[in-house]
C-alpha cells in the first residue's frame, strides 16, 4: 500500500488531528482542548501519512527548551502526536516518521529529542531512552500526619481562580524550572496547558481551583487541585485530586500540602505525578499510607550526541572514552572522549582511542539527565566497562543532585 509521508499545511490541521483522536481512542477532545492544541502546534514541525485524501499517521514535534544538569536550557524537539491508524500498521510508517523526525530535528540545531510514551515499548528501538520517574500518590490523611518545618504559620493561603493567579504561578515555575533537570521551559502559550480544565476530564469533580502561598505579600508557592466529593456509610470520603504544587522554600511547600490535606470532607490526597524525591514522602508521618507508585516518565533521545554531552554540565570532573552503539542515528556511532572539569566546560569529541566504557545511545540518553545512574544500567547489562574504574568515576559525574522530573505533558 503506498502512502506519502509529508509536512503538514495548516488546512489540514483537523484532518490530522481526527487521526489522533482516533488511534487514541476515537474520544473527541474538548473543544478547549481542541483549541489549545490547535494553538500550540507548529504545523511546519509536524508531519503526517497520507493515503489519498486520508490521514493514516502523525507525530508533530514542539520547539521546547529543556533544562539539564547544570541548569542550561537546551533545545528539544518535544516529540507528540505520534500515531498510526489500525487500518496501516505492520506497514513501516511509524519507522518512515521517526527517521523524517530525526533527520529534521537533527537540520533544526536541537541536539535532543523528548517524549511521553503512551507505549513504551516502542521506542527504545529508535534510540529514546527512559531518563525521568514520575511518582503517583493517593494519602489517607486520616492516618497520615505531616511534620511542619519552621515558618509554615507564617505562610499564608489565599484562594483565586487559576486563570486569575496564572502569572503568579508561571513565576514560581520559571524560577523552579531551572533548578530540576528533565523540566521544559515554557514558551508562551504553553502556561495554559497546566489549567486547562475541560469538564470531561473531571471524573465527577469540581472544575479547577487554586490556592496561592505567601509571605509579606509575595507568592512564594501554588497548587492547583479538584474536589470529588464522596460519602460512604461512616462519612464524608471525599478526594483531592491535586493537578499541580511548586513552591520556592520549605514553609511554603509544607503550608500547601497542610492545606490539601486539611480540606473539609475530603479524606484523600491524590497525586499523578509528582517528582520521585519528591519531599513530602519526609513531612508525612506514615509513608506506607500514601501508596507511593513509580512510573517512567520522560524519554530522551541524543540527537547530536557530541553537542548534548556538552550542553549540560557533571557533578565531578571527567575524562572517559564512550564506544556509542547507535544504528538509527549513525553519526553518533563510534568512540567519543569526554572530559569535563567543575566549571561546566564539557568537550566531547571524537577519537580513535581505546574504549572505556562501551554502551547504546539508548542507555546513554537514559542517563544523560542524572536520574538513572550508569552503574545501574551496567548491572542490567546495558553498559560494558573496559577500564576498571571508569564506570564509577563517569556515575558519579553523571549523576544529579535533585532527580530529573517533567511535571506535565505535551
Amino acid at each position: 500500500m503506498s502512502t506519502e509521508l509529508r509536512v503538514l499545511t495548516a488546512s489540514e490541521w483537523d484532518t490530522w488531528l481526527g487521526c489522533t483522536e482516533l488511534a487514541f481512542g476515537g474520544v473527541p477532545i474538548s473543544p478547549e482542548g481542541r483549541e489549545m492544541y490547535a494553538s500550540l502546534t507548529e504545523p511546519q514541525r509536524a508531519i503526517g501519512h497520507w493515503d489519498g485524501a486520508e490521514c493514516v499517521g502523525t507525530a508533530g514535534a514542539h520547539s521546547f527548551r529543556v533544562t539539564v544538569p547544570g541548569g542550561a536550557a537546551v533545545p528539544a524537539a518535544g516529540v507528540t502526536m505520534v500515531t498510526v491508524a489500525a487500518t496501516h500498521r505492520r506497514q513501516g510508517l511509524l519507522t518512515a516518521m521517526m527517521r523524517r523526525q530525526l533527520d529534521d530535528v537533527r537540520s533544526w540545531g536541537e541536539p535532543l529529542a523528548v517524549l511521553l510514551a503512551s507505549e513504551p515499548g516502542i521506542y527504545g528501538r529508535f534510540g529514546y531512552g527512559a531518563a525521568t520517574t514520575e511518582m503517583n500518590l493517593r494519602i489517607d490523611t486520616s492516618r497520615a500526619r505531616l511534620a511542619l518545618p519552621a515558618g509554615t504559620d507564617a505562610v499564608r493561603m489565599r484562594r483565586s481562580s487559576p486563570l486569575e493567579a496564572l502569572d503568579a504561578c508561571e513565576a514560581v515555575y520559571a524560577r523552579l524550572a531551572e533548578t530540576r533537570p528533565g523540566t521544559p521551559v515554557r514558551r508562551p502559550g504553553w502556561e495554559r496547558m497546566p489549567v486547562n480544565d475541560p469538564e470531561s476530564t473531571r471524573k465527577g469533580g469540581s472544575p479547577l481551583q487554586c490556592v496561592l502561598a505567601e509571605r509579606d505579600g509575595e507568592v512564594l508557592g501554588y497548587a492547583t487541585f479538584g474536589l470529588r466529593p464522596s460519602w460512604d456509610e461512616a462519612g464524608p470520603r471525599g478526594t483531592v485530586a491535586v493537578r499541580d504544587l511548586a513552591a520556592l522554600d520549605p514553609a511554603s511547600y509544607a503550608a500547601l500540602w497542610r492545606f490539601l490535606c486539611g480540606i473539609d470532607l475530603m479524606s484523600v490526597v491524590e497525586c499523578h505525578n509528582r517528582p520521585p524525591d519528591d519531599a513530602v514522602l519526609r513531612l508525612v508521618s506514615d509513608v506506607r499510607r500514601c501508596e507511593v507508585r513509580l512510573r517512567d516518565g520522560l524519554y530522551v533521545r541524543l540527537v547530536e550526541l557530541g553537542a548534548a554531552l556538552e550542553a549540560r554540565t557533571y557533578r565531578t570532573p571527567v575524562d572517559v572514552v564512550l564506544e556509542v552503539e547507535d544504528t538509527f542515528c549513525p553519526w553518533n556511532a563510534g568512540r567519543w572522549r569526554l572530559t569535563a572539569g567543575a566549571k561546566g566546560d564539557a568537550v566531547c569529541r571524537r577519537t580513535d582511542e581505546e574504549p572505556e566504557l562501551a554502551l547504546s545511545v539508548s542507555a546513554l540518553a537514559s542517563a544523560y539527565l542524572g536520574g538513572v545512574s550508569l552503574t545501574t544500567l551496567a548491572a542490567a547489562g546495558q553498559v560494558r566497562e573496559t577500564r576498571a574504574g571508569a564506570l564509577a568515576e563517569a556515575a558519579l559525574a553523571f549523576s544529579s543532585d535533585v532527580q530529573p522530573w517533567c511535571p506535565h505533558g505535551f
